[in-house]
């Protein structure tokens, strides 16, 4: 697949020392949809900021559909999309003038159809003709996604795109967001709702401490690092494990009325059949079995607790 993003040895290093970004390279494909997390402070938005020109990059170098964020900064620039995080929007205008006055900064050609199609994608065709500082904070929201979509954009940065919108509002998004990649449009999300990345990504990338210490399809980052749990469930509940079961990898809930075991499921043997003989031979009565998956924030809070190598 082409590269609509590429990224190469980049670094940011303000005056005082701090550094934001430590050497990042990566690339996303055309119609990709990736996935940014990390802590508060970890880097994403400096990561964003850095391919927009919005931040100075220490070093590095940077393309867009294969033009150079600075040497051929219009161009680059032209196939970009952002929706930051602060909503920053001219109160008293209307809501269909702020959005063709974004798409006239990029210097495209009045097109009122391509203006409806936006606004009726995010639900604000019936508020076209409202004040910005009548809508709700959902509603400033969609206008920032559709100053960003005004354009035709080719790659699309949602930086905490479901900051402060309900749940309602956050699964449309999902939806135009797939949308968005059925028309080949390459996205690049920051998100702290780790839902949001798992329902919606290729790619996961997570960033700490100004590094990209992991980039890995989703499934298979699911699939490699996930676990699964074992819920069994005891007919009467007990205040601590027998001591047959002291060396097995257990935990007693609260109420002392269910066991859990975590094993992986890519290992040889699960070791479940000899668990269970064993609980039989502890003397103790099964009711009920149940598995579950690792989440995709488990996974995340696992990285992020992890001390580097």
């Amino acid at each position: 697949m082409t590269d609509m993003l590429s990224i190469t040895g980049l670094s940011k290093v303000y005056n005082d020392g701090l550094v934001a970004l430590d050497d990042i390279s990566l690339n996303v494909s055309e119609g990709e949809i990736l996935a940014l997390l990390g802590p508060n402070g970890a880097g994403k938005t400096t990561l964003i900021s850095a391919v927009c020109g919005l931040v100075v990059a220490t070093k590095g170098k940077i393309t867009v559909g294969g033009f150079d964020t600075r040497s051929n900064y219009r161009l680059a620039r032209s196939l970009i999309g952002l929706v930051p995080q602060e909503i920053s929007l001219e109160p008293f205008e209307k809501v269909i003038n702020t959005v063709r006055f974004s798409r006239g900064l990029f210097g495209k050609n009045t097109n009122d159809n391509c203006v409806e199609r936006v606004l009726r994608q995010l639900s604000l065709w019936d508020k076209k003709d409202s004040k910005i500082m009548q809508l709700s904070g959902g509603m400033k929201r969609r206008v920032l996604i559709a100053k960003a979509l005004a354009h035709e954009p080719k790659v699309l940065f949602l930086d905490e795109p479901s900051a402060g919108v309900d749940v309602e509002l956050r699964r449309e998004m999902w939806k135009l967001v797939a949308d968005l990649k059925s028309q080949g449009v390459t996205i690049i999300l920051t998100t702290h709702y780790i839902e949001e990345a798992e329902a919606i990504a290729d790619r996961v990338g997570v960033i700490s401490k100004g590094k990209l210490i992991l980039l890995e399809e989703k499934k298979a980052l699911m699939s490699r690092m996930g676990q699964k749990k074992l819920q069994i469930s005891l007919q009467c509940p007990i205040d601590i494990i027998p001591s047959k079961l002291q060396n097995l990898k257990l935990s007693l809930s609260d109420d002392g009325l269910s066991l859990n075991y975590l094993y992986d499921t890519k290992g040889s043997s699960t070791g479940i059949t000899k668990l269970l003989n064993k609980i039989s031979s502890a003397g103790l009565q099964m009711s009920d079995l149940k598995t579950s998956q690792s989440s995709l924030e488990e996974i995340f809070v696992s990285l992020i607790e992890e001390p580097l190598e």
